[in-house]
């Protein structure tokens, strides 16, 4: 078994596992992986990522890790990114691990440092998934509630017009009935006293 296949195995959670060892894909002949270890909890409040955008630093330290801790993989990533990108990888580690010792860093702390590091990013992600999982059903319990409200109102709305149509026609039906009457007595008639009398109104436009 390869180094990195055999990494890849042992601290899966950190590492990503590629088909035949290399990072990023699933390990050979369709075994199931195994599961990433729980990461621990926070030890206080992690911050907020408004937009999205991740306060690391304030994530490590909810996590546990202190500014020491912190500066240490801060250390070894900026050695890293100095090297040129052609170097060996073999020539890189004896850089690195050089610099680290003539800084009088610990590789082990390191090491140490950055797998926390990664267990406070997966247990800040898990946080967040919780919480979203949290608002969606939330969320969809107030539309179900504001649905339901909205077919109420509409039911509401739908009975009242629907009373509105009947009180019209049978409106017009007992007018019609009126009206025989004041056909019977003439238009002039009715016309003239509609005028005289305070107690009616002219139709408009007569």
């Amino acid at each position: 078994m390869s180094e990195k296949k055999g990494w890849g195995s042992t601290v899966l959670g950190w590492f990503v596992v590629h088909e035949g060892g290399a990072p990023g894909s699933a390990p050979p002949n369709g075994a199931p992986p195994p599961a990433a270890p729980e990461p621990p909890a926070f030890v206080k409040e992690p911050p907020a990522a408004p937009g999205g955008r991740v306060d690391f630093p304030k994530v490590y330290e909810a996590a546990g890790l202190d500014s020491e801790e912190q500066g240490r993989v801060a250390k070894a990533a900026e050695l890293l990114a100095a090297l040129p990108a052609g170097t060996e990888p073999a020539i890189k580690k004896q850089i690195v691990e050089a610099s680290l010792r003539a800084f009088g860093v610990p590789v082990d702390k390191i090491i140490e440092g950055a797998v926390q590091e990664i267990q406070a990013l997966e247990a800040y992600i898990r946080a967040g998934a919780a919480d979203t999982q949290n608002v969606h059903e939330e969320s969809e319990k107030r539309i179900t509630q504001f649905e339901e409200e909205i077919r109420r109102i509409k039911s509401v709305m739908e009975g009242r017009t629907a009373e509105q149509l009947a009180v019209v026609q049978a409106c017009n039906e007992k007018k019609l009935g009126i009206q025989k009457i004041l056909e019977f007595f003439g238009q002039e008639k009715v016309a003239r006293v509609v005028r005289d009398s305070p107690k009616l109104v002219e139709p408009q436009g007569q």
